[in-house]
């Protein structure tokens, strides 16, 4: 039985998927430009490691290419991606290093290409329903795996998406806040509302890493080397989860493959 690839996007701190067995680094073209991905297999399952900002975090997330991404990870014969994005709190209950399993998003990004469906396709204008943008299934692996090695992960949050690569006013947080947001990011959409539209199954972790801009003292201005502090003691915890999600899923792949095939 031949498994889909597993897809795994990331973003700061994330540019290298260590566990990955005999990974090869490949290019893919597509009609929305090409897109670098690393496969390999992870406990025996195929997997496929993107890193959204390049090799030494060369590409802001601004000018991120979301629509080649996508559509090179569904040309690859992925079904499901699992995604990771390193945010600040909104709430501000959400401390640094907490991992919040997201269910909803808000869109406050301005110039981003949003869609594969511009009008001009075969497929003309294309309305994609987003009421479950996180899908369901995905969304409880993601928080089993999280149980089962004992780590703490808040079930729902609402990813505020914001164009970057500046941080956020104050006002700007406070506005999300009354929206309902959880956390603050920048590369959260339109990755998810892509990969809808691609046919992709999508979850996201969302790695808390700060507080937003004027939830934390107002003093203290939010620098990459506190950044940098919190990732480097939280991602171990992060990468604990997507292990333990690929072992289980390696684990009843397993099992499936030595049932015995029904009588024909």
């Amino acid at each position: 039985m031949t498994l889909p690839p597993l897809a795994v996007v990331a973003g700061t701190g994330f540019y290298d998927l260590d566990a990955l067995e005999g990974p090869t680094e490949e290019t893919v073209e597509t009609a929305w430009g090409a897109a670098r991905v690393v496969r390999g297999h992870w406990h025996g399952l195929p997997v496929v490691f993107l890193t959204r900002h390049g090799a030494g975090h060369s590409v802001p997330p601004h000018l991120v290419n979301y629509r080649a991404n996508i559509r090179a990870l569904a040309d690859l014969g992925v079904e499901d991606v699992v995604a990771v994005n390193v945010t600040g709190s909104i709430d501000p209950d959400l401390a640094p290093g907490d991992l919040v399993c997201l269910d909803d998003f808000l869109d406050l990004t301005r110039q981003r290409p949003l869609t594969f469906f511009d009008g001009s396709g075969p497929e003309g204008v294309v309305h994609t329903d987003v009421s479950a943008p996180y899908d369901t299934g995905l969304r409880r692996e993601i928080l089993e795996a999280a149980a089962a090695v004992g780590q703490p992960m808040r079930d729902g949050g609402v990813y505020a998406a914001f164009e970057g690569p500046r941080f956020e006013t104050a006002a700007e947080i406070r506005l999300a806040r009354l929206a309902g947001g959880t956390v603050a990011g920048m590369t959260g959409v339109p990755e998810v509302t892509l990969a809808l539209e691609a046919g992709l199954r999508y979850a996201a972790v969302s790695l808390v890493v700060n507080p937003a801009t004027g939830v934390g003292p107002s003093d203290e201005p939010i620098t990459m080397d506190e950044i940098e502090v919190v990732l480097a003691r939280s991602r171990a915890a992060v990468l604990a989860v997507l292990d333990e999600l690929v072992h289980t899923r390696a684990t009843f792949a397993t099992d499936d493959a030595d049932q015995p095939e029904e009588p024909a």
